[in-house]
């Protein structure tokens, strides 16, 4: 069906493989130079606090974080280290799935470079997020996929590949649900369903995950009400916005080429599969799905940037399977060129550029300095530590503060973590203006304002801070942040 063996002589390799290892050590330079964001700061907070699960996802990124902060210290570059690696192995795999799947055309080189261009990965594999080991799993999983016809020992690994996916965002699951679609729909692995195979590798997607069940029943399926209440938003006076949204942002995230070869190859997968081609069913059985679900959650609110991620391998093979061979190389360099600009941009910001034009600015910029002057303001007024109610900014401000500055984050959030619980007591809260109310007067029985605060670039400002003088009730949800170096 597939898998035939597909031979690839060692010399063709040579630059495709050499690019691949500048890239992924451009990438590593970009993944230590960067400042962190407040997401990933907040990971690292969650790698800190080892779980099976937690509020905002499974906790996958968390370990991906200790992993790399255990092997290159508390640093960016540890937090961030595996995602390059990853992105790198990722490519190989990739490389390998799509030859195997489509062997007369051989498109795995095509596949790989598309998949990197993409501003989704090149972003992705130099910031630490769950989408991170979420897009190296789904690669993985289709690695194994197109193996289990030959053997169908391969389903283990499918399925140990997908129960990580899942362990790393609940968006695999549309992943999930198309593999047996896909057995479905192709008569030839039908057959497949009366050997314990697949049933097998089922099974050790599900115990992968378990630990992810048993977290969320432990803990009122807080993660699992938190997501899935997205699902039930239906808004259709809004549809054609958020449809709009989806699209563009696509066409910005996939870089614009890109897109539009992502689009081509996952109408040739539909039409093909209808027809009964089983590796293009694979394909489309990993791609309808999510596509689908996107598109019904725009017609009730907007679909965040990111979560089409678990789309991009299977449409990546899909396009270079589908693409003429003369579009590719321009749309992998407008990808990369763009990615580059992103990658110069976060780590020098050598273009002076609006705040709302500039989205390194916006997430990146200025917390380092913040943090200092806020512990500055912190002694002046007499407080015992830095507070937050925003739990990425109490995140940085964990991760930037002095040496011996306690940081207490103050909301329910907290009450999940393995984390000390905060004392009583005098603090300094630090609100962002984009916040139009003042402290919570659950969590503080006084607040006095204490001045403003400005994070900047280059004198251009990023973002504007309240600060307050606060004491904390007795009880309120506060705990104690860890700080680098194990404070």
């Amino acid at each position: 069906m597939f898998d035939a063996p597909v031979k690839v002589g060692r010399a063709g390799l040579r630059l495709p493989l050499a690019l691949l290892v500048a890239l992924t050590c451009v990438r590593l330079g970009v993944a230590g130079l960067a400042p962190l964001s407040a997401d990933e700061a907040y990971y690292w907070v969650w790698s800190r606090a080892l779980a099976p699960g937690y509020l905002d996802h499974p906790p996958m990124v968390a370990v991906w974080v200790r992993i790399g902060t255990a092997l290159a210290g508390e640093t960016a570059f540890g937090v961030r280290l595996l995602g390059p690696v990853a992105a790198g192995i990722g490519s190989v795999l990739i490389f390998d799935a799509a030859n195997r799947l489509f062997p007369e055309s051989r498109p795995g080189v095509i596949a790989a470079a598309l998949l990197n261009a993409t501003l989704m990965l090149g972003v992705g594999s130099v910031t630490m997020t769950p989408d991170t080991p979420l897009v190296f799993f789904l690669s993985l999983a289709i690695w194994a996929l197109v193996r289990v016809d030959r053997d169908p020992r391969w389903w283990l690994l499918a399925g140990l590949a997908t129960g990580l996916a899942l362990d790393s965002k609940y968006t695999a699951l549309l992943f999930a649900v198309g593999i047996p679609v896909w057995m479905l729909w192709t008569p030839r692995l039908r057959s497949c369903l009366r050997v314990p195979w697949p049933w097998l590798g089922g099974a050790v997607a599900l115990a992968a995950f378990v630990p992810v069940l048993l977290w969320n029943a432990d803990h009122g399926w807080a993660s699992f009400l938190k997501q899935g209440g997205r699902t039930a938003d239906w808004r259709p006076e809004a549809a054609a916005r958020y449809l709009t949204e989806l699209v563009v942002g696509q066409f910005a995230l996939a870089t614009p080429v890109i897109f539009v070869l992502f689009a081509a190859g996952f109408g040739v997968a539909v039409r093909r599969a209808w027809r009964g081609d089983p590796a293009w069913s694979l394909i489309a059985a990993l791609s309808v799905p999510g596509i689908a679900v996107f598109v019904q959650h725009a017609l009730g609110d907007r679909v965040q940037g990111n979560w089409p991620a678990v789309l991009y391998p299977p449409l990546a093979i899909g396009a270079a399977a589908a693409a003429p061979r003369r579009w590719w190389p321009k749309a992998a360099a407008l990808g990369f060129v763009v990615t580059g600009v992103v990658y110069a941009q976060a780590v020098a910001a050598p273009l002076q550029l609006p705040r709302r034009f500039d989205p390194t600015l916006i997430r990146l910029a200025g917390w380092d300095r913040l943090a200092v002057e806020a512990s500055q303001v912190r002694e002046q007024v007499g407080a015992a530590y830095l507070a937050s109610e925003d739990y990425g900014v109490a995140s940085l401000l964990a991760w930037w503060a002095p040496r011996g500055t306690v940081v207490v984050g103050a909301e329910p959030r907290w009450a999940l973590f393995a984390v000390p619980r905060a004392g009583a007591g005098p603090g300094l809260l630090v609100i962002s203006e984009r916040r139009r109310e003042g402290p919570d007067p659950h969590v503080w029985k006084q607040a006095e304002p204490a001045g403003r605060l400005v994070r900047r670039r280059d004198g251009v400002e990023a973002e504007a801070f309240r600060v307050y003088r606060v004491v904390m009730r007795e009880g309120a949800d506060a705990a104690r942040l860890p700080r680098p170096g194990g404070e």
